[in-house]
């Protein structure tokens, strides 16, 4: 569900540029109420995870179509919702420089669609009223489906909202709106299974991580030695091998705009367009994901870097902040 520019305008990729700086803005400051050295490692192997996963497409039976994870729920689950907003901003943003997926005037809507509906509405407001505090593996799998079929519905409508806003009368909305929202309940649902299975391995192996995040508390004493080798791990081996096994079938966004449209692709052309085509031309190391194996492993390494440096900034401040106070 990662757009490219040409589908919005220049106002609606501003305006959602704007909000979601926002909302990112007020991510970094919330965080630091729960941030300590130890979430600094699991964001950025976190994101990794995130990062690889998204690279397998995988087929939707009967469509013609695929999807891939979003990850937004997992991530809020695992860092609380202002962590896991920050990891996936970080994600989206290395993708579009480095590899070309996701346009640059289209990443506050792609964050904002994928990341805002995740954490702040999904997890608050289903997954965690779901499971509360009789945790089970039935609970769990229920929450999960749920949650990610309801903020994959309002990320995929948001996606049509902005391209009807931004005037693109190749994708009408109640036409775009009859392919869109159905093909994501399928991807929906199979993120459900995949996000719920992840996070009983997390219940089994360290519980107290999402106790944590969901109390909004601080790891502690928490030791997280086995959990990052595993999703360190599990990133390499996805991003690095398993990548090649991903469907080559239109995700579900391309493939409602084939169907809408009966074009591949909608295009744009001149002003901003051109300058931001142009800035991705340059900083896109390895556009479309050239050399799958390198661009899975260089993702990889370079999203843990980027997000814990996202988290270490996020420490730096809440240290100068308790610093200030105890000086007062």
């Amino acid at each position: 569900m990662h757009m490219a520019d040409a589908l919005i305008s220049p106002l609606v990729g501003g305006t959602m540029m704007a909000a979601t700086t926002a909302v990112a803005a007020y991510s970094i400051k919330k965080v630091q109420n729960d941030m300590d050295e130890k979430k600094i490692p699991l964001m950025g192997v976190m994101g990794a995870f995130i990062f690889a996963a998204q690279m397998i497409n995988f087929s939707i039976p009967g469509t013609g179509s695929s999807g891939h994870l979003g990850g937004g729920l997992l991530l809020a689950i695992m860092l609380g919702p202002y962590g896991g907003f920050l990891t996936m901003a970080s994600i989206l943003l290395i993708q579009a420089l480095l590899f070309g997926d996701g346009g640059l005037l289209a990443y506050g809507c792609n964050v904002f669609n994928l990341g805002f509906y995740t954490c702040f509405i999904a997890y608050p407001f289903i997954y965690k009223k779901f499971v509360k505090k009789t945790v089970s593996t039935g609970r769990i799998l229920a929450a999960s489906l749920i949650s990610s079929v309801v903020g994959l519905q309002m990320g995929s409508l948001s996606v049509v909202l902005e391209t009807v806003l931004s005037g693109k009368t190749d994708l009408p909305f109640k036409t775009f709106l009859m392919f869109m929202q159905p093909i994501h309940i399928a991807i929906g649902i199979i993120e459900g299974f995949i996000t719920a299975a992840v996070v009983a391995f997390i219940r089994n192996s360290r519980p107290e991580i999402l106790e944590r995040a969901a109390s909004g508390e601080r790891l502690g004493a928490v030791s997280l030695k086995k959990i990052l080798i595993v999703f360190f791990v599990l990133a390499l081996i996805i991003g690095g091998g398993l990548s090649w096994l991903a469907s080559s079938n239109p995700d579900g966004l391309e493939w409602s705009i084939f169907k809408t449209s009966g074009k591949p692709e909608i295009e744009a052309s001149g002003g901003i367009y051109d300058t931001m085509s142009n800035v991705q031309s340059k900083t896109a190391l390895l556009p479309d994901y050239e050399l799958k194996t390198l661009s899975g492993i260089v993702g990889g390494i370079v999203t843990i870097g980027f997000v814990a440096l996202v988290g270490f900034i996020a420490n730096a401040l809440r240290r100068r902040k308790i610093n200030l106070k105890s000086r007062i």
